[in-house]
């Protein structure tokens, strides 16, 4: 028997054996399916956000006001400055609120740089910018180059740190779709960012941060 003919014959006695369950299965979810209700938001976005950011290995501080996303920013930066991400080398997006936000803090940094190139961009610790939505349900961010240069920022150095406004976190992706088109038609360059980056190989081997940032901080100014 060739190597065709016993992977066929394998996929063949597999399938007569799950004939039993299929039918089962089909009993129970085609003839008479069951609807099955998602468990309802917190009435607080931001604290659903939070949840289901964590749970997909993201980092969240809610705060309050411009001082308290200062002193965010310097306590998350400080922190990885004693650890092997640096966060020496900063790069932040053109939005001017980034900048004046960086400059309340009383961190020590070696360099600070507004969307740096791409040839320079792989040479940053962390990259800050604010996000232009978020959703509640996946704790993902949502990120609109319309409103601002942020993309290299924010995919390309290990570390990448975004803030929002509380008013801006959706329950839905729809909702949060609907949000950016208020204004005009939607960007061609939106980016969805749930968690840190994951890759799997063909072996199902989960590896963080290999095409994109390895970790991931978002502050919440309500």
């Amino acid at each position: 028997m060739n190597a065709r003919e016993a992977i066929l014959g394998s996929i063949r006695s597999h399938l007569a054996t799950s004939a039993p369950f299929d039918a089962r299965e089909f009993a129970v979810n085609h003839e008479n399916p069951v609807i099955l209700s998602k468990p309802p938001l917190s009435p607080n976005l931001a604290a659903s956000f939070m949840h289901n950011l964590t749970a997909v290995g993201g980092h969240c501080i809610i705060t309050q006001g411009q001082t308290g996303i200062a002193e965010s920013l310097t306590e998350i930066i400080t922190n990885l400055q004693k650890t092997k991400l640096r966060a020496q080398r900063i790069a932040i997006s053109d939005t001017p609120v980034v900048e004046q936000l960086m400059y309340m803090t009383d961190l020590e940094i070696e360099e600070l740089k507004v969307t740096p190139s791409a040839s320079e961009i792989f040479q940053f610790d962390a990259g800050i910018t604010t996000a232009q939505a978020a959703i509640a349900e996946t704790g993902t961010l949502v990120l609109d180059s319309a409103h601002e240069r942020h993309r290299l920022v924010s995919l390309v150095p290990p570390v990448h740190i975004a803030i929002i406004d509380a008013s801006q976190i959706y329950e839905t992706l729809g909702e949060a779709l609907n949000s950016l088109r208020r204004e005009k038609e939607l960007s061609p360059a939106v980016t969805f960012i749930t968690g840190p980056s994951r890759t799997a190989d063909i072996e199902l081997t989960l590896t963080i941060g290999v095409h994109g940032p390895q970790e991931l901080y978002v502050i919440i100014k309500e």
